[in-house]
């Protein structure tokens, strides 16, 4: 199922092909969709890529394919150019809802850049907000960190990724987490927990794992979701 969002988008899409032979431009998607920032017609267009609504064709500058539509195929190649007809996916979403799942994105505070290679000092500013999918949180309360470094490359976490954390002041033990040390840096690192002592472990070998008392860790929140730009 798709979000109303990408329903537009798909469908703007799809209609931009049919006129003109070729794809509309980012800008020209953000602003048919009423977005403000073009980051948020990446995510709708990465959503559709891996439900297989689109595909993006290779080696080619703003190059996109509509695979198929909601409850309808394609046309093909012979059946001309006739436009869209939006009642392909008109009817389908209720008209109230609350919560989440009725929302397509969330805003969260965007605190700053937490290192994955050496620690930083944990940063509160609370001026920045990102729109993440509403689909990557669950309950409590969430904020967001742009990943620095390279020590946590083994789990798929790259430098410039901006990572989702839920906020808690505890964690299983081998659950990522944003740890703070000696209540001045903070790193994302996997959590390890033997006797009295606490191992913060990267995922890079060209890094240490780090042991500390328990008195000088404290978790500031865990890991649930990934977001990165190409």
């Amino acid at each position: 199922m798709l979000t109303r969002k990408q329903h537009e988008l798909l469908t703007y899409i799809y209609h931009r092909l049919q006129d003109t032979g070729t794809s509309p431009s980012f800008d020209e998607m953000k602003d048919a969709l009423g977005l403000k920032s073009k980051s948020g017609i990446h995510r709708l267009i990465t959503g559709l890529e891996e439900r297989g609504f689109i595909r993006r064709l290779a080696h080619r500058a703003r190059a996109l394919e509509v695979v198929k539509l909601p409850g309808a195929a394609i046309p093909s190649s012979g059946a001309g150019r006739a436009r869209f007809a939006p009642s392909v996916i008109e009817g389908r979403f209720p008209a109230g809802g609350s919560g989440p799942a009725a929302a397509e994105t969330v805003g969260l505070p965007l605190y700053g850049r937490i290192a994955a290679g050496t620690p930083i000092e944990a940063l509160r500013d609370q001026s920045n907000v990102i729109e993440v999918p509403a689909s990557l949180l669950g309950g409590g309360e969430h904020y967001a960190l742009e990943v620095a470094g390279d020590s946590m490359v083994g789990v798929g976490i790259l430098d410039g990724d901006t990572v989702i954390i839920q906020r808690c002041q505890a964690a299983d033990n081998g659950a990522i987490v944003v740890a703070l040390i000696d209540e001045l840096e903070a790193t994302l690192k996997r959590l390890r927990r033997k006797g009295n002592s606490v191992a913060l472990e990267a995922a890079n070998p060209a890094y240490e794992t780090r042991i500390f008392g328990p008195d000088r860790v404290r978790v500031q929140g865990k890991l649930v979701g990934l977001l990165r730009k190409y």
